[in-house]
């Protein structure tokens, strides 16, 4: 066992194991003044779990009412180590949730209570300044009786009930990766027909996103980039809600065009969204259906530009649809994947068919659209893989200058 002491800033010596001693030996006594006289005016006790405590008057609350509800309770340090200004202190809790008082909502039980943890405590000036204790709360809950007992049957029953829905989650979920090019590939998403594009590029030993599909996508979009060695980051193709969906959960840095930075972070482009232009039946379902596939503003960590790297790839610009949509252009093999350049997909009917240009309804220029469609034709890519539904195949280009004069 380690024992330091350090300079306090007024000079003085301070013993921060005798301190961290003293804490504990105040709860041993049941005695949350004393407690509370441990704690700087500005400390933050974490109780990981439990509660966030600011100052000594939240920490003598929290405290007497645990003290009331375990009103036998008996805390013995186990191990205590100090170096500098930290200590760590592990410690052994037993008691008997008799109440009178609750805890945290919960009415007593008079169940047998035994449980260990630690506290990783910074003192200054001879004071607590902050702690982050842990605990473990699924013990506490088995031992209360609110959680059924380990191995048990009402336990295996919930298990296997978990367990069934995890299993009916991945069937309604995401798909699994299709490969679509060497090191590229998609997986879709968004029920009923999974018509959401995502592409896994790989890269650096994981995977870069292109576009990041909608929220509903968010678990099995992180646990397949998992499997593949992890989320490097996220590109997206534009800002619209089901592209930028599960981006702010997937915990990678989100990269976009310049000309998309403001939407991805704010509105996700609504701001230039025309209703009036849809069908009857779609004027009403599709803003309902945007707010339902949206993850929410993303922060953009960086931005792309036309001709920028993206490990084989190449950044192309194609505004219209979104102002700062762009594409991913790889040289050797003529892979495109285009975001929403445009549609293989009649988004007021779900309905699979011909390229078009993007619906007016959500286009911020229409005409621009088609001079970007008119763009990606002339690097004649082998396929273009769009962000919603089938690819193109074939005879690329002539397809797509098809789309860009059509009405």
């Amino acid at each position: 066992m380690q024992e330091t002491t350090v300079q306090s800033a007024r000079g003085e010596e301070q013993d921060v194991a005798e301190i961290a001693r003293r804490y504990f030996g105040a709860f041993a006594a049941h005695d949350p003044d004393a407690m509370a006289a441990c704690w700087a005016p500005d400390g933050v006790d974490r109780l990981h779990g439990q509660a966030v405590l600011h100052g000594p008057e939240q920490v003598r609350a929290f405290f007497a009412d645990l003290l009331e509800a375990i009103p036998d309770h008996r805390i013995e340090l186990l191990d205590l180590v100090a170096e500098g200004d930290r200590c760590a202190a592990r410690w052994r809790m037993t008691g008997t949730f008799a109440g009178p008082g609750a805890f945290q909502g919960i009415a007593p039980t008079g169940a047998r209570l035994e449980l260990e943890g630690a506290d990783l405590l910074v003192i200054r000036d001879g004071l607590i300044t902050a702690n982050d204790a842990y605990t473990d709360g699924l013990t506490f809950a088995r031992q209360i009786g609110l959680m059924p007992p380990q191995d048990g049957p009402a336990e295996l029953r919930l298990r296997s009930a978990f367990n069934a829905r995890t299993r009916l989650a991945a069937r309604l979920g995401p798909s699994a990766p299709e490969p679509v090019a060497d090191g590229v590939w998609l997986v879709r998403g968004g029920l009923p027909s999974r018509t959401m594009n995502v592409f896994l590029i790989e890269q650096d030993g994981g995977v870069c996103l292109f576009d990041a599909g909608i929220s509903a996508m968010t678990r099995g979009l992180a646990a397949t980039g998992a499997s593949m060695g992890g989320i490097r980051r996220v590109v997206l193709g534009h800002s619209h809600a089901d592209h930028r969906g599960a981006a702010p959960g997937l915990g990678a840095p989100v990269l976009s065009h310049a000309e998309d930075r403001a939407d991805a972070e704010g509105d996700g482009g609504a701001r230039y969204f025309d209703f009036s232009k849809l069908p009857l039946h779609a004027r009403w379902l599709m803003p309902r259906l945007l707010e339902h596939w949206d993850g929410g503003p993303v922060q953009i960590e960086g931005t792309l530009a036309e001709g920028d790297e993206v490990g084989e790839f190449r950044v192309v610009h194609l505004p219209g649809h979104a102002p700062g949509l762009i594409a991913l252009f790889r040289d050797r093999d003529r892979l495109a994947l285009t975001s929403d350049c445009f549609y293989t997909l009649d988004p007021t009917t779900g309905r699979k068919g011909h390229p078009r240009v993007p619906h007016a309804a959500f286009n911020a220029d229409t005409e621009q659209a088609r001079a970007s469609i008119r763009k990606l034709a002339a690097l004649e890519p082998a396929a273009a893989w769009p962000g919603h539904a089938d690819p193109l195949l074939g005879d690329v280009r002539s397809a797509l200058e098809r789309a860009a004069d059509s009405t």
